[in-house]
This record gives C-alpha cells, sequence and structure tokens, in this order.
C-alpha cells in the first residue's frame, strides 16, 4: 500500500509545483503584454496547462458544474496554442473573431458534458474533439517550423527548437496515450511521468523567460500606421527604444554600410532565391553574425521582411514613375524581387494600404498636380 500511496503523493506535489511555476510564467509574460497579443496568449497558454495539469491529474473523472471554467481552459487550450504559434512566428498575423469560434468548438463538447447532455457519452465526439486537437497541434507545429531559416531573433530561434521538441510532442503523446490506453485506464507511472514533463517544461520556460529580453522575442509594441503610406521613400523597421537585446553587440558599421551597398547599388534583393545563408556565403560570414547585424543593426526581425522593404521600395519607385506608366504590374512586381503578383499584392497592401493600382492613380494625381 505504500508503494502507491507514495506515487500518488510525489504526482500532487510535481503538478502542485508545475502550477506554480505555469503561474508565474503567465504573470510575468502578462507584464509585458502592452497590446502584443503573442504575449496574453502566451500568458494564457501557460494558464489552460496549468489547468492541464488539474484535469489530467488521476482519480475520478466526475467534477461537478463549478469546475466547468477549468475544463474549458483545459480542453481550449489546443486552440490557445495553435494561436500563439502564429501570433508569436507570423509578425503579420492578427487575430479574427472567428479564431473564437475554434476555440469555442474544442470547449463545448466538456461543457455539455459536465451539464449533462447524452450526446457527449458517443465515442465518435471523443474521438472528433481528440482529432481535432492532434490537428491544431500539427498546425501549430507547421507554424514553428516555416520560415524558421529566415528568423532574424536568436530568442525565438531557440523558442521554436523548444516548442518543436517538448510542448507538441507532450500534447501528440499525451493524447495518443488517451486514444489507444483510454482516459481511465492510465496506469499511476505514467501519471507520474506527465507530471513530472509538465514540471520540466515549466521550468525551462521559467529559466528561458529569466534570460531573454521579452521586448525582442514578442516584438515592438504595436503602433499606428505609418504616417505616409503612399511614400515611395524606404523607412527601415527600427528596434524599440529601451530594447537591451540579450549578448548585446553593436552590430558592425563596415558590415551595415556593406549591406547597404548590396541592396541599395547593387539591389541583390532581386536575386532568385536568395536566402540568409546565401548572403552570409557571399560575405563570407557565419549566418548567426549576419542575422545578429540586420536584427540589432536595423530593426528587422525577419530577412524575408528585410528583402521585402527593400522590393517594395523599387515596386513604389517604378509605380510612381511616370516613364513606366504602361509597365505592367507584374511585370514591376518581377523586377523588383517578387516570384509571383499574388504575394507582392499581398505584401503592398499591408505596407501601404493599397493596392499597387490604387497606389500607382494616387501617384498619377500628384504628379498632375
Amino acid at each position: 500500500m505504500g508503494g502507491p500511496g507514495i506515487l500518488v503523493t510525489l504526482d500532487i506535489a510535481l503538478r502542485g509545483a508545475g502550477i506554480a511555476l505555469l503561474l508565474i510564467v503567465a504573470a510575468a509574460t502578462l507584464r509585458q503584454a502592452r497590446g502584443r497579443p503573442a504575449a496574453w496568449l502566451g500568458a494564457l497558454l501557460a494558464v489552460g496547462a496549468a489547468a492541464y495539469a488539474v484535469c489530467s491529474s488521476p482519480g475520478p473523472h466526475d467534477p461537478p458544474v463549478w469546475f466547468a471554467p477549468v475544463l474549458m481552459l483545459c480542453t481550449g487550450n489546443a486552440a490557445i496554442f495553435w494561436l500563439f504559434a502564429q501570433a508569436m512566428f507570423d509578425d503579420s498575423f492578427r487575430l479574427r473573431p472567428w479564431h473564437a469560434l475554434v476555440w469555442m468548438g474544442l470547449v463545448v463538447w466538456p461543457l455539455a458534458h459536465l451539464l449533462g447532455a447524452g450526446f457527449t457519452s458517443h465515442w465518435l465526439v471523443g474521438v472528433l474533439v481528440r482529432g481535432a486537437v492532434i490537428l491544431l497541434a500539427l498546425l501549430a507545429l507547421a507554424q514553428t517550423v516555416r520560415d524558421w531559416g529566415s528568423d532574424l531573433v536568436e530568442g525565438r530561434r531557440r523558442l521554436r527548437l523548444f516548442i518543436l521538441i517538448a510542448v507538441a510532442l507532450h500534447i501528440a503523446a499525451t493524447v495518443t496515450a488517451e486514444l489507444v490506453i483510454g482516459t481511465d485506464q492510465v496506469p499511476m507511472s505514467l501519471h507520474l511521468l506527465n507530471s513530472g514533463a509538465l514540471v520540466a517544461i515549466a521550468a525551462i520556460i521559467a529559466m528561458l523567460l529569466l534570460q531573454a529580453d521579452l521586448d525582442s522575442v514578442l516584438g515592438p509594441t504595436p503602433v499606428g500606421p505609418a504616417a505616409d503610406a503612399v511614400s515611395p521613400t524606404l523607412q527601415p523597421a527600427r528596434p524599440p527604444l529601451g530594447t537591451v537585446a540579450p549578448e548585446d553587440e553593436p552590430a558592425d558599421p563596415a558590415l551595415l554600410a556593406t549591406l547597404d551597398r548590396l541592396m541599395a547599388v547593387d539591389r541583390l534583393y532581386r536575386q532568385e532565391g536568395l536566402t540568409i545563408g546565401v548572403l552570409a556565403g557571399r560575405l563570407g560570414l557565419p549566418e548567426y553574425r549576419l542575422r545578429r547585424a540586420i536584427n540589432r543593426g536595423l530593426g528587422y526581425r525577419n530577412f524575408n521582411e528585410y528583402l521585402n522593404r527593400h522590393r517594395l521600395a523599387d515596386a513604389k519607385q517604378a509605380l510612381a514613375d511616370p516613364g513606366q506608366a504602361e509597365v505592367p504590374i507584374l511585370t514591376i512586381a518581377l523586377d523588383s524581387g517578387f516570384q509571383s503578383l499574388g504575394p507582392f499584392n499581398r505584401a503592398f497592401k499591408a505596407d501601404t494600404g493599397m493596392t499597387p493600382t490604387e497606389y500607382r492613380k494616387a501617384a498619377e494625381g500628384r504628379n498632375g498636380a
């Protein structure tokens, strides 16, 4: 009797420690929110993980009605994880009303089950919900991997690796175990392993937060639209005031001057298949030094964003040039370095608030005035 009792006590202690660490992570992240979705989604993700530590504990699974908020946080956390991955790793991501519907679709099942709805006991409903959880975990994984090579923020690159190895695999393994073994048949040893993994993940996140510059990882606080949406001049992004990068090191002025020449004079951004690895090879530098220079010296968080800023400036200049009024927009897009019209139109609209055609007409009006 003593053996199982010790395991239960150890499991409770580990879960309690994990919950405490996760709530500390949530509070620390929320302090950095300042209108940034990645910050408060990260805090909500940590709270949901703490709720999961409670929901996945061994014992009777017939909670009272007042337990509904904890169940909703636990079940809906897969959607929060998916949204967090998008907000963290896609600088152009914006929350939409339909995102809330995805979260609500997950929490309806446990809420209805708690209120005694009969349909929730059907095995197919459980499989569909768990399938949705796995699908969202895979989508979050895809977002984590996407554009990894062009990410210029070192802290965010490390976070990608941690999420890829630890969090997503933990969610997938847990759901798979429940599907194969059954929720009520999971042995105490697996419960203990689960709680230990939660503590390890929470501890690693807490250490990363203590070491990281959250302003750098989470990105600058959102500001209003650009003052001059139709200006054809290049306005590179700048790091937020007061940001101090970890392992702070001033960018090499000579390297920044070389980059400026390659882009402004040689127009290297027009080269097809240009990656940060290709550019680093041309400069004879390791990739991490080039990433650090572009991120810290010029304020860009993504290499593609850096290239597109130059490409868009090139396209704006061409669209505003009366001598190129008859040149097709597709030709201008390709000449500027974009591979097709669709990505060019989306990037142009996001940057200026106008379509290329509208921008050209506005420029014609200014030139004719």
